[in-house]
């Protein structure tokens, strides 16, 4: 049986880009370009003709700006959108905003260059429609705007406990998170209390697009969020967010813990990859690691996870119920990496409570030292 092809809609003004996306398709044998549209009103014409599987969608356009586009796609008859942007000023803030609306990827704008047309830019393009095929769009729409649920009894109370600052052996949670992690994350960080222990992430996204995106979170959530810089600390009550475009990974000195950020290939096809963040965590932290890997395509994180088990760390995977794509968190518990499976909501009180645990753990530890 012949292999079932993406049939992909590209919406964009610009001729050189409209042309430019058809070729990097035209070299895919799964992928099929349906039409081309260079403004919402003609989409609209071609989609009526025949539904896409898959929108590139611009962010600005004339007559209809993308975003207006995209609210109107997602209420009236929901599909998987991948946002292809300039990653520059107000087109990044914009095309991060696009995926609180209900789209699933972001993609920067390709250039004429041959260097484009082939190689790493041409796959980040190919594995990005093919990650949105694979969207259970029903997940997408159910989580957009979900007012998010109150921290537990068990999580406040876990807030309430003393976390030594920069002291080391304190606990680091790093996160994970592909296809559909952008609204996964929203919603975990928004439960999480100020004082948490310090967190790092890699969500895939372009490079100069994670600021906007760090940006985002901090207005949602308790902790300050910020994209990282390579010789950060790791900190209670701070997020750092691995910037697109090269590997973010964690180093322990006498100071604690900070994080790297370094140029590299691609690991899993990505960069940053959560292994990359999760293999680190589990040489340099061990069993004070908490690891969490949500929803999205392929198989990125899942190693790194085992690692974080195997070092004595706690580690919870997204369940497939509320995943978006349950590529990666699948992918782990095929392994036995996952200590926990849970559904979204849920997992940021598991976090809080690895915390308490590992916090009593190392509090009964040293009283045993003294009394020794």
């Amino acid at each position: 049986m012949p292999r079932r092809t993406i049939g992909v809609l590209i919406v964009d003004d610009s001729a050189v880009v409209r042309a430019t996306l058809r070729r990097i398709f035209e070299e895919a044998p799964d992928i099929e370009v349906i039409g081309v549209a260079n403004d919402p009103y003609v989409a609209v014409q071609k989609m009526r003709l025949r539904t896409p599987d898959v929108i590139v969608l611009d962010i600005e356009m004339p007559r209809m700006d993308g975003l207006t586009f995209l609210q109107r796609i997602m209420a009236q008859h929901p599909l998987p959108v991948v946002i292809c942007s300039a990653h520059v000023g107000e087109g990044s803030e914009n095309a991060v905003r696009a995926l609180e609306y209900g789209a699933v990827e972001i993609i920067a704008k390709p250039s004429a260059r041959p260097s484009d047309l082939r190689g790493e830019a041409a796959e980040q393009v190919l594995e990005a429609v093919r990650a949105a095929a694979h969207v259970r769009v029903d997940r997408v729409v159910s989580q957009l705007r979900r007012p998010l649920p109150a921290l537990t009894v068990d999580a406040m109370i876990a807030a309430r406990s003393p976390v030594p600052r920069a002291s080391r052996g304190a606990p680091v949670i790093v996160m994970g998170a592909s296809t559909g992690g952008t609204e996964a994350l929203r919603a975990v960080l928004a439960q999480m209390p100020a004082d948490s222990p310090g967190i790092v992430i890699v969500q895939h996204m372009p490079e100069r697009f994670t600021a906007a995106f760090a940006a985002r979170l901090d207005a949602c959530s308790p902790l300050a969020v910020r994209e990282a810089s390579d010789g950060d600390r790791v900190l209670p009550g701070v997020a750092l967010v691995a910037p697109g475009g090269r590997h973010t990974y964690l180093k322990r000195s006498v100071r604690g813990v900070s994080v790297a950020v370094a140029e590299g290939p691609p690991v899993n096809r990505h960069r940053p990859s959560v292994d990359v963040l999760f293999r680190s965590a589990a040489q340099e932290v061990g069993s004070d690691a908490v690891g969490v890997l949500m929803t999205g395509m392929g198989e990125d994180g899942a190693q790194g996870l085992l690692e974080i088990r195997e070092a004595g760390g706690f580690t919870i995977a997204q369940d497939e119920e509320t995943a978006v794509v349950w590529g990666m968190p699948g992918a782990a518990v095929e392994r036995g990496a996952a200590l926990r499976v849970l559904p979204l909501e849920a997992i940021a009180t598991a976090v809080q409570e690895a915390v308490v645990e590992r916090l009593a753990k190392k509090g009964r530890e040293a009283r045993l030292r003294s009394e020794g």
